[in-house]
């Protein structure tokens, strides 16, 4: 099996004691319903439909003029006012999720926390309704605060669900269960995106949806309220399939030395951060971790919002959009997880981190009036069919190769993370694991939104990503994974 370097097995513990037996199929269904709860708050609310709401409808000039620069465009100060929220949210992610992991090994269950989180997760979406176009300062800013508490706790749920992964299934499964996950989750956005456009959304300038049906609740449009329901939305849907998570996942944790002196969270992190320079690759790992997470998260962030602003799309071609990128994401994920256990996830990471170099410069080629930076092609007709245009299509295009990549880079770090890790302290690493998603998260985005403000160019701000993942392929290839000897 793969694993990292010395320090994996602490105390003397053996590899084969701490390889956990299968879990029973209903537990791994189960737990993999927790990407399937959470995925509508990344599709719908952080990537497709709620974001570029937010940045093209809730923020207006007036407010524009007050926080940002005055004469600044309206969805290029949206996009800075929706960066910096998300610079924010990461920032609190990256403080709160060691503490968190390391006060959870050692102090009873991991669910309890989960619990807790997802309260404050259902408050945070539910803010989102109140965001009508054209929005008061307060207003704005309380829909901001609520997209910060819902993200902030849907990834320190996420601490802890990964760290009861590593309990479920053998370290050779590991890949394909972290790659099956992210699948169902990305399924899960796709059949929330589905739904909403399929039987949610009318189609703009017509009363019914995409598939001729009637709207299954009556919406005002004046008032944008088919954008506003994706929060509420996202929070009845985690509600509901949230369930088999807590009422089947096991909670299984490597027992401790009785010998072994308990200490308070703090000091339990303070003595797990000391451990890394025994453990280089994983501390390269975290490190280039930290950084190639921050040019995804931001791809994540203000695709949609560029796509919506160079095209002029609306609810119905975001959805199209989204579904389609969310679809080829499920099947990156389920080919990533086993070519994670086929060739290790090193190797996928690497790999997927290129294809993204090269799917966000393809992205950035294309504006208004050209692709591949050069070419003039023909500006989309206002009214034309979704994706008629030349520019679209080749959008679209990028836009796929993206979405195809990014599902492995995320599963493959998460297996990589399982199998490096000791075992004992697995919620602290997963807790560092998150911090170093977070700990600069807010770099990229805020590295957008600067730019963006500075030049007025959503292109420019946008081409901060690529020194990110950049930097994070060349970190990726002083990690080093080989088999584990006792």
């Amino acid at each position: 099996m793969a694993t990292g370097d010395v320090g994996e097995a602490a105390n003397g513990t053996s590899a084969a004691a701490l390889e956990p037996e299968r879990a029973p199929p209903r537990a791994l269904v189960s737990w993999m319903l927790f990407d399937w709860a959470t995925q509508p708050h990344y599709t719908l609310v952080q990537t497709f439909l709620f974001a570029p709401y937010f940045a093209n409808a809730i923020v207006q000039n007036p407010v524009c003029g007050t926080l940002i620069a005055e004469g600044s465009e309206k969805a290029a100060c949206g996009q800075a006012l929706w960066g910096y929220a998300a610079s924010v949210a990461g920032l609190l992610i990256a403080i709160l999720s060691p503490f968190l992991g390391a006060a959870a090994d050692g102090r009873g269950a991991r669910k309890p926390w989960m619990g807790v989180l997802s309260l404050v997760f259902l408050a945070g979406l539910s803010t989102l309704w109140l965001g009508t176009p054209g929005a008061p300062l307060t207003t704005i800013l309380l829909v901001l605060a609520g997209f910060v508490v819902a993200t902030l706790a849907a990834e320190l749920m996420s601490v802890f669900s990964n760290a009861i992964m590593t309990g479920l299934v053998p370290r050779s499964e590991l890949g394909r269960l972290s790659g099956t996950g992210w699948a169902v989750g990305y399924f899960g956005g796709l059949v929330s995106l589905a739904l909403v456009a399929g039987f949610l959304v009318p189609i703009p300038g017509a009363t019914t949806t995409l598939l001729g049906l009637d709207p299954l609740l009556t919406l005002d449009g004046t008032s944008h309220q088919s954008d506003r329901i994706t929060g509420p939305f996202a929070a009845v849907w985690f509600a509901i399939f949230i369930i088999p998570f807590f009422l089947f996942v096991p909670d299984k944790r490597v027992p401790r030395s009785s010998t072994e002196p308990r200490h308070s969270a703090a000091t339990e992190l303070w003595h797990t951060i000391k451990s890394l320079p025994s453990m280089p690759s994983l501390m390269i790992f975290l490190i280039a971790r930290m950084i190639f997470t921050d040019g995804l998260t931001a791809i994540f962030a203000f695709g949609g919002i560029y796509g919506a602003s160079v095209f002029g799309w609306g609810p119905l071609e975001l959805s199209i959009f989204g579904i389609v990128l969310t679809l080829v994401g499920a099947f990156g994920a389920l080919i990533g997880g086993r070519l994670d256990d086929r060739f290790g996830p090193k190797t996928v990471i690497v790999c997927a981190l290129l294809a993204l170099v090269v799917g966000a410069i393809g992205i950035l080629s294309v504006d208004k009036t050209h692709i591949l930076f050069t070419t003039e092609v023909a500006e989309k007709v206002p009214g034309s069919k979704p994706f008629s245009s030349i520019g679209e299509q080749v959008f679209l295009a990028f836009a796929v190769l993206v979405g195809l990549v990014a599902a492995p880079v995320q599963a493959a770090s998460r297996s990589l993370l399982a199998r490096l890790a000791p075992a004992e302290k697995i919620t602290q690493y997963f807790g560092l694991f998150a911090f170093s998603g977070k700990v600069t998260a807010f770099l990229a985005p805020f590295a957008v939104a600067f730019l963006t403000q500075e030049t007025g160019s959503q292109r420019i701000g946008m081409s901060a990503v690529l020194a990110f993942l950049l930097t994070g392929v060349v970190l990726m290839l002083f990690v080093r994974t080989k088999p584990h000897t006792s």
